[in-house]
């Protein structure tokens, strides 16, 4: 099997990923994914897609991570991972989706505007 890669986004953070056959080793910028992410909820997040198609211990994932904080990174690799899996097996793609792990989450923060001291918070209006 080839070197399959996909990339995923999630705010600012963007992982590109490179699945290959393997043991179910995850490296992330070079480190152990029990390194990178010391919290266990963002292992589980990044590990959903494969717990799904029981695939934990097929692939060999390596990930290059920019950008963002560790929920942001975790999510926008956990997609990444996601397609990376439809791209081996195209009747993946129901369940994967059916789960939630193929949609790309849209939302960002929202803009400061001028005149505004945030994106929504006007300044104090006084009377007099």
């Amino acid at each position: 099997m080839e070197v399959i890669n996909a990339i995923g986004r999630r705010k600012s953070a963007v992982a590109r990923v490179y699945l290959t056959e393997g043991t179910g080793k995850i490296t992330i910028n070079k480190k152990d994914i029990e390194t990178y992410f010391p919290s266990a909820i963002l292992r589980y997040v990044v590990k959903q897609p494969l717990q799904l198609l029981e695939a934990e211990g097929k692939y060999d994932i390596k990930a290059n991570l920019d950008g963002g904080g560790f929920t942001g990174q975790s999510q926008a690799l956990r997609l990444a991972i996601a397609r990376a899996l439809v791209k081996i097996d195209a009747e993946d793609k129901k369940a994967l989706k059916d789960a939630g792990f193929m949609t790309r989450d849209s939302r960002a923060v929202e803009r400061k505007k001028p005149g505004q001291p945030k994106a929504r918070r006007r300044f104090q209006f006084s009377k007099r």
